[in-house]
């Protein structure tokens, strides 16, 4: 889910021609939810193979980031590690919306066809299997993956930040909170739905006058997967509240208010955005893609077409012009 503060942001729209040649950080997990929700059949069932395994995440990343690859564009998966014990509350909250969205889209595919794919959608999840197939057909496919020790998105923006990457891309806002300086959204969507956006830490800190500590503390007061935040208050009364106060701290004891429900431990929040457990060492690296064994994996294994899987990578295969790095100002 993350932090709700896309009212205050700035996106500019781009498109994949031009970010041709630029490493993407991908939030994996984030990814992964959007192709088990999108990639569905008309009734809302997901796609399987003969022995019944889902393959709507596997039909997502080889066809939709063969069309990534053939832009030019290089990505790197970056997956979730073990949650902090602060997001227990979110992870458990997540569950029961899905295993509730899943019982109204059994019902719904009987009584109300017409809506069965929107609850089928919100039922999506992702276990052990999902994940270690995914990882395969990326190792296949000559896609690097790193694993983070925590948060994906907080590793995706320590890539960026230390240069090894220039954008991450996910549906969520939190990587600029984590101190991502670019995070481009829809990367995977259909073209047809809409175009890729990317958001600039610094345009946001410029608009608003605002730090990116102060950005933090303004989300705290929203509330985070790590807290509720201030029941009533949205990301405009936020952005207020911090400007005039620069900080919760201030907020708190100028306001002459002992405690607020819903950011007690927004010490501990803060500390997760500003100083996040990552893994500083991995290693980048594009291999020519493996066509027997993403074949084998997806032809034989999960009953992908031979004729559409063999398309796809000659795509990736054929891309080997390289192209020359823009500057940030380049990519809009």
């Amino acid at each position: 889910m993350g932090v709700n503060i896309g009212e205050i942001l700035e996106p500019k729209e781009t498109s994949l021609e031009v970010l041709s040649g630029k490493i993407v950080a991908v939030d994996a997990y984030n990814t992964l939810y959007q192709f088990l929700s999108i990639i569905r059949q008309p009734d809302g069932t997901p796609l399987k193979d003969s022995s019944g395994r889902t393959t709507s995440h596997l039909s997502g990343l080889i066809y939709r980031t063969t069309n990534l690859m053939e832009k030019g564009i290089k990505p790197v998966f970056v997956f979730d590690g073990k949650p902090s014990e602060l997001k227990a509350k979110v992870i458990k909250g997540r569950s029961e919306r899905r295993a509730e969205a899943k019982r109204k889209w059994e019902e719904a595919k009987v009584l109300f066809p017409e809506e069965a794919f929107k609850y089928a959608q919100a039922s999506a999840r992702i276990d052990k299997t999902i994940v270690e197939d995914a990882k395969t057909v990326l190792a296949y496919m000559g896609i690097p993956c790193v694993q983070a020790p925590s948060e994906g998105e907080a590793q995706a923006a320590y890539m960026v930040q230390k240069g090894d990457a220039e954008l991450v891309s996910s549906q969520d806002y939190d990587s600029l909170l984590f101190g991502a300086p670019a995070m481009i959204r829809n990367l995977s969507v259909a073209r047809k739905k809409t175009s890729p956006e990317v958001i600039e830490l610094k345009t946001l800190e410029k608009k608003h006058g605002i730090t990116r500590v102060e950005f933090v503390d303004l989300a705290i007061l929203v509330g985070t997967d790590f807290n509720p935040g201030i029941k009533g208050i949205g990301v405009k009364t936020a952005l207020k509240l911090i400007k005039k106060h620069r900080s919760i701290e201030k907020l708190i004891s100028e306001a002459e208010i002992e405690k607020v429900e819903g950011i007690e431990n927004y010490k501990l929040v803060r500390d997760i955005f500003l100083h996040p457990d990552v893994n500083e060492s991995y290693e980048l690296k594009w291999e020519t893609p493996d066509e027997e064994k993403v074949k084998e994996f997806l032809c034989e294994k999960h009953d992908f077409s031979e004729e559409r899987v063999s398309k796809a990578l000659e795509r990736i295969l054929m891309q080997r012009i390289k192209v020359p790095q823009r500057k940030i100002e380049q990519w809009l």
